[in-house]
């Protein structure tokens, strides 16, 4: 359901200072996530609801439901109880979807594992998860997902399908592939799938009914692992209130109704797929477009035209490998409308191409954490240009934000600290680690680790992660300034700025530089562009031009590994401090 608001917010900081409160006047919605999509179902059943273009897949929103309550039934069938977690472990497949609101329907937490996890991330999430169950692809690209699985449990080989005892996943008991060949020790989904739908008659149908009747929307659903560049996973643990509220104010943002159609490219592990795009779709109604199993900018702009979807998501460099695909211009792009750029911080440049070029004349930014489920601040269709393209927009209805020192006062309005965020957004906790939650939640407030600014009408900039920030000889330096600055270069595809350390300075700055296709660059060049137009203690000491960035399968660039790999190039030593 679509959440009546007026598009002008009107949210300013209290005070002068760089607080600030969501609108109040909005109605949070009590509904679990089978109510939830049950409603926009009895509303729009004939409706185009799911579309799998490399799966062959089109339902309506009633198919939709047929294929959820089937794989409800057959979780129940198999034994598992509400509260019991089931991890999934797959790229953007339809069976990832229905699996996503099968256990909810069944009040089981589903577990998202990590499509590009290996080994050692996969024991470690099961395990802290204590999943009973484990749905999963056979493989993505190289990640061979049932070879791994049979070297952590060689116990598969032998044991019966569903009756797993594996000596280093001792929860675990269940391992459910996709496809249809056979695998020792493993059930098929096709065969859980067929259970439930022999046992999904009117019976069974009231049997997951009166289940449903027993949850709360502020049960935990859902366990999502957060990504560090130190320690190991956190699994944040989100309620049925938390995303179902934050895609309701999403989608509101973006002015969805039942006649957009969404193209979907971002993966459905992450909260850009499972909120933004996948809830923020049931909550209106919209169509939910999935391009391919992962991300490919000619599959997108194929999707988006012949499926004439209104609506794409993507984080920047999805959209900057789709503007500079050379075969850019034979797709017809004309009925988009609208979509998010979130992810990571978004390029101004980049934004201002994707609605001269891509017609996303109504794209909106979002800014969240996954601990938030996870958007707090989101731009709107309304706002003007410039505040779209320059800031991530203004705090969301029913929550507030502020922005604080290192001993936690609220800074005046335009000061840079770190961001704090309070309201129905914030998880439950980390999973099994309470230690952890209390250093990130305190009361109420989720501390987001990120530095921001909030200007005199409410609107809020990330200016970079307070761990990314760097000193060098005493000035604190912000990678993220220099990036907007040397993005401007015409030669300059993407560009990330990270500290190395130095033994004058303490740090110095480095800069690693895509150049547009076709294009070649100098590091003379680079500097000669900052000379007189950024102070020279932000002007980049080193600089390396490649042909990519490491980067999460999210799109999030990891700038701890281009560190070390510097690090290592010129030979430098960290500096022990106290």
């Amino acid at each position: 359901m679509t959440v009546a608001l007026a598009p002008d917010w009107n949210i300013a900081p209290l005070n002068g200072l760089s607080q600030v409160k969501g609108r109040t006047d909005a109605t949070l919605s009590e509904a679990p996530i089978h109510r939830f999509l049950l409603e926009t179902v009895q509303r729009f059943a004939d409706r185009p609801a799911v579309v799998f273009r490399e799966q062959g897949v089109r339902w309506t929103w009633a198919q939709f439901q047929a294929e959820v309550d089937a794989l409800a039934a057959g979780f129940v069938a198999l034994g598992l109880r509400v509260g019991d977690r089931v991890g999934i472990w797959s790229p953007n497949r339809v069976e990832w979807l229905v699996t996503q609101f099968a256990t909810a329907r069944a009040g089981l937490v589903l577990v998202n594992i990590n499509p590009a996890y290996r080994i050692a991330e996969l024991e470690y999430a099961l395990n802290l998860s204590g999943c009973r169950a484990l749905v999963t692809a056979e493989q993505l690209k190289t990640s061979k997902y049932l070879e791994m699985l049979q070297r952590l449990a060689p116990e598969l080989a032998t044991c019966a399908p569903g009756a797993l005892k594996a000596a280093r996943m001792p929860a675990l008991e269940m391992v459910i592939r996709l496809g249809t060949d056979r695998t020792p020790g493993m059930l098929n989904y096709d065969d859980v799938l067929a259970s439930g739908r022999a046992r999904a008659d009117r019976t069974a149908l009231d049997a997951l009914d009166n289940l449903g009747l027993g949850l709360s929307c502020h049960d935990a659903i859902n366990i999502q692992f957060t990504s560090g560049t130190t320690g190991n996973p956190k699994g944040a643990t989100l309620t049925h209130h938390n995303v179902v509220n934050n895609a309701r104010f999403i989608a509101q943002a973006m002015n969805f109704t039942e006649n957009d159609s969404l193209c979907i490219p971002v993966p459905l592990y992450h909260c850009f797929g499972m909120v933004l795009a996948v809830l923020a779709c049931v909550s209106t109604g919209a169509a939910m477009v999935f391009p391919g199993e992962s991300f490919d900018p000619v599959a997108t702009l194929q999707a988006v035209s012949e499926e004439r979807c209104t609506a794409l998501h993507g984080v920047p460099t999805m959209f900057i490998a789709e503007l500079d695909h050379p075969r850019f211009a034979e797709f017809d792009l004309s009925r988009l409308r609208t979509g998010i750029m979130a992810g990571s911080p978004c390029p101004i440049e980049t934004m201002k191409r994707v609605i001269a070029e891509m017609h996303l004349s109504e794209i909106t930014i979002a800014y969240g954490m996954t601990e938030t489920s996870p958007v707090s601040f989101q731009s709107s269709t309304t706002d003007p240009l410039e505040r779209r393209v320059s800031t991530v927009g203004r705090i969301q209805p029913m929550l507030e934000a502020k922005v604080v020192d290192a001993d936690g006062r609220v800074l005046p309005v335009g000061e840079k600290g770190e961001l704090l965020v309070r309201g129905y957004s914030v998880m439950q906790g980390y999973w099994g680690d309470a230690e952890r939650t209390r250093e990130a939640v305190r009361d109420g407030w989720m501390h987001t680790g990120d530095l921001a600014t909030i200007d005199a009408e409410g609107y809020c900039n990330i200016v970079g992660r307070a761990k990314d920030m760097l000193i060098r000889g005493g000035e604190n330096v912000y990678p993220r300034e220099i990036e907007e600055f040397l993005f401007r270069h015409p030669k300059v595809q993407s560009v990330q700025v990270f500290g190395v350390p130095d033994a004058k300075y303490g740090e110095e700055i480095c800069a690693w530089i895509v150049p547009k296709p076709g294009q070649t660059c100098t590091e003379d060049e680079v500097r000669d562009f900052c000379r007189d137009q950024i102070a020279h203690y932000k002007v980049p000491r080193y600089i390396r031009f490649v042909d990519d960035m490491p980067m999460t399968i999210t799109g999030k660039v990891q700038k701890f590994v281009m560190r070390e790999k510097m690090i290592a190039e010129l030979g430098l030593q960290e500096a022990k401090t106290a």
